[in-house]
C-alpha cells in the first residue's frame, strides 16, 4: 500500500526557524536576495502547500502531489539507501530522470540518461533549475553537502515544482498563438477560434529553437502547408478535437445548451493541460509503429538490425533512416561485435536522441523508453535493491512486452549469466548495476537498450545530435555499408552473446560515510529541513503563477509537449 507523505508538527515548527536563514529568493529566476524572511511570510508560504497536503484537502495540490507519489513510490521502495534510510543524490537523480521519462517522454535538459557512469550530472544541474529556481538549487546543494539524503515526500514536491517551472514556458507559447490567430487572451474565444489557437500551440511548440512567435504571416502559411501535405495532420486535428469534446464533457453540467460556447484563456490553458497529459502515449504511437519496422527488418529476437539493411530502405518507405555511424556508435546504437558485420540495436535507436523533439531549452520529448515499465514492474515484486538470481529468473519470465509473451522460459546461457553477475555482488544481483541493465537487453532485446560502459564517451543529448550535422550519413557512406552487409544474423538464442562485458558500475549504491560528527549531523537535519521548506515554496510560487492561466482540477497538469515529426 502506497505510504502517505506527513510533516510532524515539530518538524514544521523546525522548518519555520531555519528557513529564516536558509531560505532566499522565490524561485522565479531571479537572482537569490539577501534579505531574510520573516517568520510570518514563511508561514503563509507554506500553509497553502501544507493544508491540503497534511490535512487531507482535496485540492488540486494535494490530488497533484498525490499522483507523482504514485507514480514513483515502486522505484523508490527499490532503490538503494543511505544509512540514514533516504535517497542519496545519484538516486534522486534516478528517480526524477525516470518518472519524467515514463510518464512523458520528458529529456530533462542536465538529467539526461548518462549510460553507467557514477560521475553523471545531479539533480540540481537541472538547466530549468539553474535559471528559474536559484534557491531550491541552493537548499539541494546544502542537502547534500550535509550527506542527509532526501525523503519521498522531499523528491514528490521537487517533481512537481519542476513540472510547473516548465509549465510557464507552454503559457508563454498559448499566449502567442492567440496572437497568431490574431486573438486576444483577453477576450473569449467561440469554438472555431479555439481549434485554430490550439493547432498552432501544438505547432510553435513543435518548432523548438526555430519558432518564430511575431510573423503572423509565415504562421499562417507554414499551418497551411501543414493541413495540406502533413499526412499526421490530420491525426493531429482529431486529437486536439478530442481534448476540446473532453473539456465540454467534463462541464456539461455547468453549461447552457441553448447559448453558443465561449472559451476564456482560462479554458484553453487547462485544454492544454489534458493534451500533454495525453499527448507523450499519443504521440509514442509513431515511435512504436518505427520499432516494428525495425524489428520486421531483423531476424525475429535479435533486437538488431544489419547496418546496411538500415540504410537499404526503398524510397517509398514509410522511415527512411539517414543516421551515420559515427552517431549511432556515439549514441550507443551499434554493435561492432558480431562478426557478420555492425549492427544498429533497435532499443537504443528507437530511444536516442535523433528520435527526440528539441522542444524547449529546458527539456526534449522523445521516444517513451519500455524498459521503464519493465523495471518498474520489477521493483514492484522485489521492492529493494538487489536479488538473488533464482527471484529474478522467476520475475522475469512472467513478465510481458510488446514483442515477448509470458510465460516463457529464459535460455540458459542467460541464467548462468545471472549467476555470474551474482558472484561478482556478494551473491545477490544490484537492480540498478550495469550488468543487470545488460542482462535485461538480451532479455528484452527490443525494449531494453544495451548499457554503454563506464569507459564510453560521453552520451549523446538531443540538442547535440540537432546541431551536428556529421550526423548524417553520407550517400557514399550509405552504399558502402548496404554493399558489404551479412543479411545473416543470428538469433538471440543462438547468439555467444558477443556484446556481453563484464564491466560492472554501481552508479546509484554511494560510498559509506564515516567520521561524520555530531554537529555535522544536526546541521544535516536541519539543512534537510530547509531542502523541503524550499522546494515547498518554490513549488507554491509556481502554483500560484500557473493559477493565473489555469484553475479546477487538472490545473497542475499545465505542462505542454510538441507535434512529433
Amino acid at each position: 500500500m502506497m505510504a502517505r507523505m506527513h510533516l510532524s508538527v515539530a518538524s514544521i515548527a523546525l522548518c519555520v526557524v531555519v528557513t529564516q536563514c536558509a531560505l532566499r529568493g522565490t524561485g522565479n529566476g531571479a537572482k537569490p536576495s539577501t534579505s531574510m524572511l520573516s517568520t510570518e511570510e514563511v508561514e503563509a508560504s507554506l500553509r497553502e502547500s501544507l493544508e491540503a497536503w497534511l490535512h487531507g484537502g482535496s485540492g488540486a495540490v494535494a490530488k497533484r502531489l498525490s499522483v507523482i507519489e504514485a507514480s514513483t513510490w515502486r522505484t523508490y521502495q527499490a532503490l538503494p539507501k543511505n544509512e540514514l534510510g533516504r535517497l542519496a543524490p545519484r538516486a534522486v537523480r534516478y528517480l526524477v530522470h525516470n518518472y519524467f521519462a515514463k510518464e512523458h517522454g520528458w529529456l530533462i535538459s542536465g538529467l539526461e540518461p548518462h549510460s553507467m557512469r557514477p560521475n553523471a550530472t545531479e539533480v540540481h544541474e537541472a538547466r530549468v533549475l539553474q535559471e528559474k529556481a536559484p534557491a531550491l538549487v541552493e537548499a539541494l546543494l546544502e542537502a547534500r553537502q550535509s550527506d542527509r539524503g532526501l525523503l519521498l515526500g522531499d523528491v514528490v514536491t521537487m517533481i512537481a515544482a519542476l513540472e510547473h517551472l516548465i509549465f510557464d514556458e507552454s503559457i508563454t507559447l498559448l499566449e502567442a498563438s492567440y496572437y497568431l490567430n490574431g486573438e486576444s487572451s483577453a477576450e473569449p474565444l467561440d469554438e472555431e477560434s479555439l481549434h485554430e489557437v490550439l493547432r498552432s500551440y501544438l505547432l510553435v511548440f513543435e518548432a523548438g529553437d526555430r519558432r518564430n512567435l511575431a510573423n503572423v504571416t509565415r504562421h499562417q502559411a507554414v499551418k497551411a502547408r501543414a493541413a495540406r501535405v502533413s499526412g499526421r495532420w490530420q491525426e493531429l486535428v482529431e486529437f486536439e478535437h478530442d481534448a476540446v469534446l473532453n473539456f465540454g464533457y467534463a462541464r456539461q453540467h455547468q453549461l447552457n445548451p441553448f447559448v453558443s460556447q465561449r472559451y476564456s484563456f482560462e479554458d484553453s490553458s487547462q485544454i492544454v493541460g489534458s493534451l500533454a497529459q495525453a499527448y507523450g502515449k499519443w504521440q509514442d504511437k509513431e515511435c512504436r509503429e518505427m520499432k516494428a519496422h525495425l524489428m520486421g527488418l531483423s531476424q525475429e529476437g535479435s533486437g538488431r538490425v544489419p547496418l546496411g539493411t538500415f540504410y537499404s530502405q526503398p524510397e517509398d518507405a514509410t522511415y527512411q533512416f539517414t543516421e551515420s555511424a559515427d552517431y549511432l556508435r556515439n549514441a550507443g546504437a551499434l554493435d561492432e561485435t558480431d562478426p557478420s558485420g555492425p549492427q544498429v540495436l533497435v532499443a537504443n535507436y528507437v530511444t536516442g536522441p535523433s528520435n527526440c523533439i528539441a522542444s524547449s531549452a529546458y527539456y526534449s520529448v522523445c521516444c517513451i523508453n519500455e524498459c521503464e515499465g519493465l523495471m518498474n514492474e520489477l521493483e514492484e515484486k522485489i521492492q529493494g535493491p538487489v536479488a538473488t538470481p533464482e527471484m529474478l529468473v522467476s520475475v522475469v519470465e512472467q513478465l510481458s512486452s510488446s514483442s515477448v509473451d509470458a510465460p516463457r522460459q529464459l535460455p540458459e546461457t542467460l541464467r548462468e549469466k545471472l549467476h555470474t553477475v551474482a558472484e561478482r555482488n556478494n551473491g545477490e544481483v544490484p537492480l540498478h548495476g550495469r550488468l543487470f541493465a545488460q542482462w535485461l537487453h538480451f532479455a528484452f532485446p527490443n525494449e531494453c537498450p544495451y548499457p554503454l560502459s563506464s569507459g564510453s564517451g560521453a552520451a549523446l543529448t538531443p540538442s547535440q545530435w540537432l546541431d551536428n550535422k556529421a550526423s548524417i550519413a553520407t550517400p557514399e557512406e550509405r552504399e558502402r555499408h548496404i554493399n558489404t552487409t551479412n543479411a545473416a544474423t543470428p538469433t538471440v538464442e543462438a547468439m555467444p552473446l558477443s556484446q556481453w562485458s563484464d564491466d560492472e558500475v554501481l552508479p546509484l549504491h554511494e560510498p559509506p560515510k564515516r567520521n561524520r560528527s555530531a554537529l555535522r549531523s544536526a546541521m544535516g537535519s536541519v539543512m534537510q529541513l530547509a531542502a523541503l521548506c524550499v522546494a515547498l515554496r518554490t513549488a507554491a510560487s509556481a502554483w500560484q503563477v500557473a493559477a493565473r492561466g489555469v484553475s479546477g482540477a487538472e490545473k497542475e497538469k499545465g505542462y505542454m509537449l510538441p507535434l512529433h515529426a
